[in-house]
């Protein structure tokens, strides 16, 4: 609990340096909710899928830091966000590689149609990254869907999972649609918000995973 609430801390301090303009404060701020998930996630069991959630949670914090920073380093920032994608894949696919379908069908059409959207924006030469970024978002994604009715797997876990997945699709459409296609005032808040709650669905799924556990 200590640690979530350090994380609580950090999102409240982030949150008032987007109201006040303080950009300080906001690179000092935006690490701590995940570096608190980090802490958090090392009471559950060691093993394979920790490992990897874990992984991916320091690219997702190399990722806020680099967007944080002073300039424009939205591709950097970008790669690093790719990187946890594929980490929190990996960790799926540990717990299941069965074909899944039906699972594929959403994560398909909700990934063509962010990239088509976004593409018909003029991306530029931001177009093969960005294709990257959502191919990979896409597959991680799908295989947390996958996981949803597993026998082995305990229903929280995969319900947390497959929710902290979309959570995490939706903030990064909304960092689409403010950076490409319409700039609003309430993204920066609801791109965050979904962020934070899309990594701890993630990181929470660690947590009584197995049903013989």
């Amino acid at each position: 609990m200590g640690w979530l609430l350090l994380g609580l801390a950090g999102a409240g301090a982030y949150l008032y340096s987007l109201i006040t303009g303080d950009t300080q404060l906001g690179l000092l701020a935006k690490g701590i909710p995940v570096i608190a998930l980090l802490f958090w996630l090392r009471q559950t069991k060691p093993g394979v899928y920790r490992r990897w959630i874990s992984l991916g949670l320091l690219f997702s914090l190399a990722g806020d830091l680099l967007l944080a920073w002073p300039g424009d380093l939205f591709v950097q920032g970008l790669s690093a966000f790719l990187f946890a994608h594929l980490a929190y894949l990996r960790a799926y696919l540990h717990n299941t590689r069965h074909p899944a379908l039906l699972a594929l069908l959403p994560a398909l059409l909700i990934g063509g149609g962010m990239f088509a959207v976004l593409a018909n924006a003029g991306l530029g030469q931001l177009l093969m990254p960005v294709a990257c970024y959502v191919t990979a978002i896409s597959l991680m994604f799908w295989r947390a869907l996958a996981q949803l009715g597993h026998p082995r797997l305990q229903p929280r876990s995969t319900w947390l999972a497959a929710g902290g997945a979309a959570l995490f699709v939706l903030s990064d459409s909304l960092i689409g649609i403010d950076r490409f296609l319409v700039s609003f005032d309430a993204a920066p808040y609801a791109i965050i918000v979904t962020y934070w709650l899309g990594q701890w669905g993630i990181t929470a799924s660690a947590f009584s995973r197995s049903n013989s556990a």
